[in-house]
């Protein structure tokens, strides 16, 4: 009995009555592959979905006559599920996508809020699953990852803590300011992970001589930060720092000023990531700072079109009439690795193509991507840089300011205060 009959044989016991933990028995559908795919379209979250219609409409067209994989030609199907910004309903699609829709591989993004459960129902139903968009720790240990081995069915590419730290504090050494730092962690698996004191921001606080203040992780959603913003206020403290959902840090960054509240560097993650929710807290947008994960200027073409960065941005704005979105790269990427496991699996089952999926080693439009050179097994890294919002006409330009973890990216301008 193989490694994959155990693991199904096993899953019937107990009487296990959810659909995501019941096993997946692989019934391929004549010639044709499937790709379950699962994003926050609604809820919190769905800023990091905005590309999805171009992006799903773009691979649909490029795979419109199928693909070749030992030596046949086979259809492909995407299947697009929604999380609703909700963990639980990750899990409950992707168990509709295995045992309904019997999809030969999984592909997701949008934090931990997604790609966990995603993740976790792929790897205990035995399915091949390819995931970004969540810093690595979050993704792996948060899941219960053992560095020695990795997981067998899933595997993941993005950035890690170590690269947002490197970023940030890269961000705040660019201006004078008193060190002091405010912290807005949410009680999630991102602001768990970056407010870890061994793994997170805390873990050098000594080395950067930062002082960071942390009144505790906050519930999310969250309409209320006085209590947060008097202690940023009563330390002194001039540069903001977290991971917020886009609506949080509109409350905060409104309240901010009605109790006048001004530091000099403000540097959130998730929040400031994406033109539209920038937009939409108005002109105080205007220096607010964040990570950079793919922009026009990374210097990276696409494996399935050969397309720049630079280019596919501008198809995505010609087409939506947007500005360009990072998530936009990490979007198409996922299809790019995907799609390269599907076409050397030779359609033999789920561990061919987890098979050749592990063996990946495919330079990317964001970067290239090898799961078996680490930081651990099924892990990929991908460069990351510093940006800042800096007011331009009727809009926000998110220019590049700091490159100190990636400097194959152009710096484009110098940071300025708030």
């Amino acid at each position: 009995m193989t490694q994959t009959s155990r693991r199904r044989a096993l899953g019937t016991l107990g009487g296990i009555a959810a659909a995501g933990l019941l096993p997946a028995p692989w019934v391929h559908a004549a010639q044709t592959f499937k790709i379950g795919y699962v994003a926050p379209q609604t809820g919190p979250l769905s800023v990091f979905a905005e590309p999805d219609p171009f992006t799903l409409e773009a691979i649909r067209k490029l795979v419109a006559g199928g693909i070749q994989s030992g030596g046949k030609n086979y259809a492909v199907e995407i299947i697009y599920k929604d999380s609703q910004s909700s963990a639980a309903r990750a899990a409950d699609v992707t168990g509709d996508l295995i045992m309904k829709d019997k999809v030969d591989i999984v592909v997701s993004g949008c934090t931990p809020e997604t790609t966990n459960p995603v993740a976790d129902q792929c790897e205990l139903n035995g399915v091949p699953c390819v995931t970004n968009d969540t810093p690595w720790q979050p993704h792996f240990f948060g899941r219960g990852g053992d560095p020695k081995k990795g997981f067998e069915w899933t595997n993941h590419f993005f950035w890690g803590l170590e690269d947002i730290i490197g970023v940030f504090t890269g961000i705040w050494d660019k201006l004078p300011t008193n060190r002091t730092v405010g912290a807005l962690w949410p009680n999630d698996p991102d602001g768990n992970a970056w407010g870890d004191a061994k793994m997170g921001f805390p873990a050098v606080a000594g080395a950067k001589k930062l002082k960071f203040v942390d009144p505790g992780r906050y519930q999310s959603p969250n309409d209320n930060f006085t209590s947060y913003i008097t202690e940023f206020k009563k330390a002194g403290v001039e540069i903001v720092t977290g991971v917020v959902p886009p609506p949080d840090f509109g409350n905060f960054w409104a309240q901010c000023a009605q109790q006048g509240f001004k530091p000099k560097i403000v540097t959130v993650a998730k929040a400031t990531e994406f033109p539209a929710a920038v937009q939409a807290f108005g002109p105080r947008s205007d220096g607010l700072s964040v990570e950079v994960w793919w922009s026009p200027q990374h210097p990276f073409k696409s494996s399935l079109t050969g397309q720049s960065a630079a280019e596919l941005a501008a198809a995505y704005t010609r087409a939506t009439g947007k500005p360009w979105n990072m998530t936009l790269g990490f979007k198409h990427s996922l299809f790019e690795v995907a799609l390269a496991a599907l076409k050397k699996s030779g359609g033999k089952g789920p561990e061919s193509i987890r098979d050749a999926l592990r063996a990946t080693d495919l330079a990317t439009i964001v970067g290239h991507v090898n799961f078996t050179k680490g930081p651990v097994p099924s892990v990929s890294k991908t460069p990351l840089a510093g940006g800042q919002w800096h007011k331009k006409g009727e809009g926000f330009d998110l220019v590049i300011v700091e490159n100190s973890q990636a400097r194959m990216v152009p710096v484009g301008g110098e940071l300025k205060p708030i």
